[in-house]
């Protein structure tokens, strides 16, 4: 992982190497008594998971707030954390079993992370525009998950949403526009394995209408 991530000008410490470790095996250990990932094998964790959550570091400025918006098991926002102890990183997800993981795997490896247990339009209506960085990585199609994380960011701030190509920006223009964003392009990179991955960029450019996010999960009943 130390060679892949030399692109994204990255280098971990021994320290920060060792908690990957504890992460990994504390992720295989959880995952024997709930489901939290279908890829177990240690290669894979570290270059699908690890490696791949990685990749947004680019984009991250130096202390910057960072929200990751349905984290499951903790991915992009955990290895983040490790590597960037800069960034204050708040993870919210809607299932408490994986906010107790999330917890416990906070206070193990003594990260800069807070814990969130909530629905990710109810987050974004008490937290509106109080980050400079939102993520959101395999969690829904693109212009529901620009409607989740748009209104949680800061006017100058991003949101980086991790997706394997740039197909659904197409269908997200109408979204892009009502929310106030305005995309910046992929970074497009390819996994140890040779698997594309992309992470779409965009600019919060004007205020999201209080409109947004929708309740009664119209986001996804009726995506913008």
């Amino acid at each position: 992982m130390q060679e892949f991530i030399k692109q994204f000008n990255l280098t971990l410490t021994d320290e920060q190497l060792q908690k990957f470790e504890k992460y990994y095996t504390y992720l295989v250990e959880t995952n024997e008594k709930f489901n939290l990932t279908a890829i177990t094998e240690r290669e894979q964790v570290y270059e699908k998971h690890f490696a791949d959550s990685l990749a947004g570091c680019v984009y991250i400025k130096k202390g910057a707030s960072l929200v990751d918006v349905g984290s499951g098991a903790g991915f992009p926002s955990f290895p983040i954390a490790i590597a960037r102890e800069d960034v204050s990183v708040t993870a919210v997800d809607s299932l408490g079993k994986r906010v107790n993981f999330l917890c416990e795997l906070s206070h193990m490896l003594n990260l800069n992370c807070t814990c969130v247990h909530s629905r990710a339009e109810d987050f974004a209506r008490q937290h509106r525009q109080q980050f400079d960085v939102a993520t959101a990585r395999a969690v829904a199609p693109l212009n529901i998950l620009l409607e989740y994380t748009a209104p949680l960011v800061k006017v100058g701030g991003l949101v980086l949403c991790y997706k394997t190509d740039e197909s659904e920006c197409e269908t997200a223009k109408n979204a892009e526009r009502l929310l106030g964003l305005k995309y910046q392009g992929c970074f497009s990179f390819h996994l140890p394995s040779g698997d594309r991955r992309c992470i779409l960029k965009y600019n919060k450019v004007k205020d999201t209408p209080l409109t947004y996010p929708r309740g009664q999960n119209l986001p996804r009943k009726k995506p913008l």
